[in-house]
């Protein structure tokens, strides 16, 4: 029921709107959506949130084309204005992605103008760290440039991710105690489930963690106060954020209320199974 309601909003988005397109996939419950960038997605998504509707959103895919036999990627002219001292950070990162540099000159006092050239796929999820590297203060624009010649794989997140192997709610005890395993996207008293992405594993592998375990209570109270429980402030997504973060893996779930990250199979036989007969 809530699959066709789903088809029939954006097949109605798509009416209205000629760069949406959208195609169902074999299993039914799911659907392609095809648009201009992620920008245009996240308005998409973010306005069927605001009327109610509960969906589940995998990560960005680029289209590619076949040209004389070869496949070829969409290439974007990115243009950014950065203060000097963060114009090293900025070409490191276009240069990760696989971008060319194809211009760099000063853009006024104590400021750099740079020119690259970047490969779509590669800017999916750059925004966010382009406004850490640059304290906010960089400006970037973006302009389709050309097809160009696929140009290889693109390194991604790095780091692995911490997973609920419970049901039920936040603990203050088990969050404090977790803390060195990384950082966490939630915080105390917050409703959990098992395959629910709950933090950043400090390592690049996903870890299976217990945030709802409390602390153990006995009959001798010791003398004086019990330990206060500091825990550091959790990192919140917003939907693009999340939606840039997630691996090939995982969902990024939203409903009117909440935007969570979780597994795409929520089952942790099902996620070895998956990772077994992908080689991984």
């Amino acid at each position: 029921m809530q699959s066709r309601v789903i088809r029939d909003r954006l097949v109605k988005e798509a009416e209205s709107n000629v760069a949406i397109r959208v195609n169902d996939t074999e299993t039914g419950d799911a659907f392609e959506v095809h648009g201009r960038g992620e920008l245009q997605m996240g308005v998409l998504i973010e306005n069927m949130r605001r009327e109610g509707f509960e969906l589940s959103i995998s990560r960005p895919q680029v289209l590619f084309r076949d040209i004389d036999g070869q496949r070829h990627e969409p290439v974007e002219e990115v243009t950014v204005d950065v203060d000097d001292e963060y114009s090293g950070a900025v070409i490191e990162k276009l240069t990760m992605r696989k971008g060319e540099l194809a211009e760099m000159r000063p853009g006024g006092v104590g400021k750099t103008r740079i020119v690259a050239h970047v490969p779509s796929r590669g800017l999916i999820g750059y925004h966010g760290e382009f406004l850490t590297d640059t304290r906010g203060t960089g400006v970037i624009n973006r302009i389709f440039h050309e097809w160009a010649p696929f140009k290889g794989k693109i390194e991604g997140r790095r780091a692995g991710v911490l997973i609920s192997m419970e049901d039920g709610e936040s603990v203050a005890y088990a969050l404090f105690n977790l803390e060195d395993r990384g950082k966490f996207f939630i915080g105390v008293q917050e409703k959990l489930y098992k395959g629910m992405i709950i933090g950043e594993h400090s390592r690049g592998n996903d870890l299976e963690v217990n945030p709802v375990k409390g602390k153990k209570h006995s009959n001798v109270r010791a003398s004086g106060k019990d330990e206060a429980v500091v825990l550091t402030t959790p990192t919140r997504f917003s939907l693009e954020e999340a939606i840039a973060y997630i691996d090939n893996d995982e969902l990024v779930e939203v409903t009117p209320k909440n935007i969570r990250l979780r597994k795409r199979h929520l089952d942790t036989h099902e996620r070895k199974r998956e990772a077994k007969s992908l080689g991984a």
